[in-house]
């Protein structure tokens, strides 16, 4: 098992994307210490994958004043911590008309602060350990799209952070990598459609452009390539942003031939 004897804290992972890392790094033989709100749907995920070989750590990012508190208790887990996967994020939409000060303070303080205050908190650990912060950005966050401004300009600012930390930690023996994910079919991203007025087989009609191979990015695929980056196999490589999209960011739109 390629995360035997490994202890990974991963925000937002009691849905989406995150319960699907959760999900497979325990299958690989990890610890996990799932983090999210909803006590319920934690407990729920930890007797489907595992009690033993699961915690649960609640708190809101967004609030600063609980993220010692989060990382103290994620680390008394199990008495040690060998990667941390930042995860969770809003994704809140709103174009600039709609972008008052509060707004962008909330999606910056969960998307951006708490994945450094939460890096800060555990790096003494990750220094002992020898281990790994895998952050979990998006392919917006090179320019997002009109009413994801906050949240790619949020996604910007983990891109340059994981790299000045890599820069910064890497002869502490401490790594930070990114993985910028492209379009995820999770269960919120189906909900966030339909509430945007797309019908009920929308996944099916994604313009050929967006899916030039049939279909969106699965979670458990995204969940796939995490196990590469928090496990020891990608030592000592740090300091990479990994696009997982289904073609290169440039000339997406450049090579699209649809109506004029």
């Amino acid at each position: 098992m390629r995360l035997e004897n490994q202890h990974i804290f991963i925000t937002g992972s009691t849905t989406g994307i995150g319960e699907h890392m959760a999900r497979r790094f325990v299958a690989e033989g990890a610890k996990v210490i799932l983090h999210g709100r909803d006590n319920e749907r934690a407990q729920k995920l930890r007797s489907d994958i595992g009690e033993t070989s699961t915690a649960f750590v609640q708190g809101d990012l967004g609030n600063a004043e609980e993220l010692d508190r989060v990382a103290d208790e994620a680390r008394s887990a199990f008495g040690q911590i060998d990667a941390l996967v930042n995860n969770a994020a809003l994704t809140t939409r709103a174009r600039i008309e709609e972008t008052d000060a509060a707004f962008f303070d909330r999606i910056i303080s969960v998307n951006t602060r708490a994945p450094l205050l939460l890096s800060r908190a555990l790096l003494p650990e990750l220094k002992r350990s020898k281990g790994c912060v895998l952050n979990i950005g998006s392919v917006l966050a090179h320019c997002g799209q009109a009413n994801l401004l906050a949240y790619s300009v949020s996604k910007g600012g983990l891109m340059t952070m994981t790299r000045n930390l890599a820069d910064a930690h890497g002869p502490d023996g401490v790594r930070f990598n990114q993985l910028n994910v492209g379009w995820t079919l999770t269960e919120n991203e189906y909900k966030v459609k339909i509430g945007d007025g797309l019908p009920e087989d929308w996944p099916e009609n994604v313009p050929a452009y967006a899916n030039p191979f049939g279909r969106l990015i699965r979670p458990e695929e995204i969940a796939t390539a995490a196990v590469y980056w928090v496990s020891r196999e990608s030592f000592p490589i740090s300091g990479t942003i990994a696009e997982l999209e289904q073609y290169p960011l440039i000339g997406r739109y450049t090579n699209h031939e649809g109506e004029d």
